[in-house]
C-alpha cells in the first residue's frame, strides 16, 4: 500500500472515533436535558439527513477539489457542531425545548460527516488499482469498525461516574460557563479527537486525479446526480451491491439503538455499560473485515451474499440469552456476519461506480441509497418506541427483515445471471467497460 493510504486511514481513525464517541455524549446529554426516549434515534436521523439532502451537491464538491482538502474542510464542520453542542444554553432554539439544540448540534456534525464521506472513500479508488481495493477497504472498514468500538466505549467511559467525576474535578477557566455535567465534559474531549483528524488531514496526499469542471448550478447537480443514480442502478453487478449496502448500513444505525434498549430492558444496564455491546458487535465486524480482505478476492466478492441472510437469523437469537458470554458470543457472530458480507460487496460497489461515474459522484450515489436506508428504519424504529411496542418483537421484526430481504436480493442476482453473466465485468477499467457494454 502507498504511504498515503496509511495517512488516510488515520484521518479517519479519529474523526470517526469521535463521531461514535459524540453520539454516546449526545445521548447522555438529551437525557440530562429530559428529552424523551423516542427522541433518542432521532440523534442519529438528523446526523443522517445530511447524507440525503446533500447527496446531489457532496459528489460535485468531492471531485472539485483535492480530497485531502475536501476532508479538512468537512472535519471542522463536525468540530464547530460539537462546539455547538457544548454551548447548548446558549443556542437554545427560541419556542423550542432546550434538548432540541443537541439535535441541531449533532446534525450539524452530519453535515460534514455527509461531505466527507465521498472524499473519505473516493480517493481510494483514484491511489489504489482494482486488485487492491478490497484489501483497503478491509483495512479502512476494520479502522473504521474500531473506532466505532474504541469509541463507542470511550463515549461510554467519558459519562461513567469514575471518569466523568475526574474530569468535572478538572477546571476549564476559558469558558465563562464552566463544565457541570459529566456529557459536557465528555464533549470537551472529543473536540480534541476531531482537532487530531484535522491534522492528519493536512498531510493527505495530493494523488492528482481531476475531473472536469463541477457545474454549481443546484439544478444542474440535481439532474447529474439523478442521472449517476439511475446509471448505477441499472448496472448488473451495481444493483445488487448498492442493494446489499443500502441494507446492511440500515440495518447497522437502528442495531446500534436495539442493542442499547435491549441491554436496559433484559440485562438491566446502564447506558455507559450498554455502550460497550455496541463495541462487541464491532468487534465481530472488524474480524469479519480482516477474514474478508483476506480470503475473498474481488472477482469472488458475490459469493458472500449468504452471509447477510444468517446474520438476520443470528439477531433474531438475543432475545433468547441473558448469560454474558453468550451474549458476547453471539453479538461477535452477528458482526463477523455483517463484516464479512459487506466489506467485498462495498469494494465491488466503488469499483463499479468509479468505472461507470467517477469517485466522488459514486460514492455520493452510495451515500444518498444507505442513509435513506437508515432514515427510515430509524423513523420505524422510532415509531415503533413511541408506541411502546416490547424491544423483543422489534427485534424479531428487524431480524426476519433482514434474512427475508437478503435471500430477495440472492434470487435477483441468480435471476441477473440467468440472462446474461455480468461477473466478467469485474475489475476491469474505465475503457473496457461503459455503461452501455452489459
Amino acid at each position: 500500500m502507498k504511504r498515503g493510504f496509511y495517512t488516510i486511514m488515520a484521518a479517519q481513525f479519529f474523526s470517526s472515533l469521535a463521531d461514535n464517541a459524540l453520539l454516546i455524549a449526545s445521548i447522555a446529554l438529551l437525557a440530562d436535558l429530559g428529552g424523551p426516549a423516542w427522541m433518542t434515534p432521532l440523534l442519529k436521523f438528523f446526523f443522517t439527513a445530511s447524507y440525503v439532502v446533500l447527496a446531489p451537491f457532496v459528489g460535485a464538491f468531492a471531485d472539485a477539489l483535492p480530497k485531502g482538502k475536501v476532508m479538512f474542510v468537512t472535519n471542522m464542520m463536525k468540530i464547530s457542531g460539537c462546539i455547538m453542542m457544548f454551548f447548548y444554553e446558549y443556542l437554545s432554539i427560541p419556542g423550542m425545548p432546550i434538548y432540541s439544540t443537541v439535535i441541531v448540534a449533532y446534525a450539524i456534525v452530519g453535515l460534514g460527516a455527509a461531505a466527507y464521506s465521498p472524499a473519505k472513500y473516493g480517493i481510494l479508488t483514484e491511489l489504489l488499482p482494482p486488485n487492491q481495493l478490497v484489501v483497503a477497504n478491509g483495512w479502512i472498514e476494520g479502522l473504521t469498525v474500531a473506532s466505532i468500538i474504541l469509541g463507542t466505549v470511550l463515549g461510554g467511559a467519558l459519562i461513567s461516574p469514575r471518569i466523568s467525576s475526574l474530569l468535572l474535578s478538572v477546571d476549564f477557566p476559558i469558558f465563562n460557563t464552566g463544565v457541570d455535567t459529566p456529557a459536557e465534559a465528555a464533549i470537551m474531549v472529543i473536540a480534541v479527537f476531531y482537532i487530531t483528524a484535522a491534522i492528519f488531514n493536512t498531510y493527505i496526499p495530493d494523488t492528482g486525479a481531476r475531473y472536469r469542471r463541477q457545474p454549481r448550478n443546484p439544478i444542474t447537480l440535481s439532474r447529474d446526480f439523478i442521472n449517476c443514480l439511475f446509471i448505477l442502478w441499472k448496472d448488473k453487478l451495481g444493483q445488487i451491491s448498492l442493494a446489499v449496502t443500502t441494507l446492511f448500513w440500515g440495518a447497522g444505525a437502528t442495531l446500534q439503538f436495539i442493542v442499547l434498549r435491549w441491554a436496559d430492558s433484559h440485562l438491566g444496564m446502564r447506558l455507559d455499560k450498554a455502550a460497550v455491546l455496541q463495541g462487541i458487535t464491532a468487534v465481530g465486524v472488524a474480524l469479519g473485515a480482516v477474514l474478508a480482505a483476506r480470503f475473498v478476492p474481488l472477482r469472488k466478492s458475490l459469493s458472500v451474499l449468504p452471509a447477510g441472510a444468517i446474520m438476520g437469523t443470528a439477531v433474531m437469537s438475543i432475545i433468547l440469552v441473558s448469560w454474558m458470554p453468550l451474549v458476547y458470543t453471539i453479538l461477535v457472530a452477528i458482526g463477523m456476519l455483517a463484516g464479512f458480507f459487506v466489506v467485498p460487496m462495498n469494494a465491488l460497489l466503488q469499483h463499479r461506480g468509479h468505472v461507470l461515474l467517477s469517485a466522488g459522484h459514486s460514492i455520493a450515489v452510495q451515500n444518498f441509497n444507505e442513509n435513506m436506508s437508515i432514515l427510515i428504519m430509524l423513523a420505524l424504529y422510532s415509531a415503533m418506541i413511541g408506541a411502546n411496542i416490547h424491544i423483543d418483537f422489534i427485534i424479531i421484526g428487524f431480524g426476519a427483515t433482514v434474512s427475508l430481504t437478503m435471500l430477495a436480493i440472492i434470487r435477483w442476482h441468480k435471476r441477473n445471471q440467468a440472462h446474461a453473466d455480468s461477473l466478467h465485468l469485474i475489475g476491469l477499467h474505465k475503457s473496457e467497460s461503459a455503461p452501455g457494454s452489459h
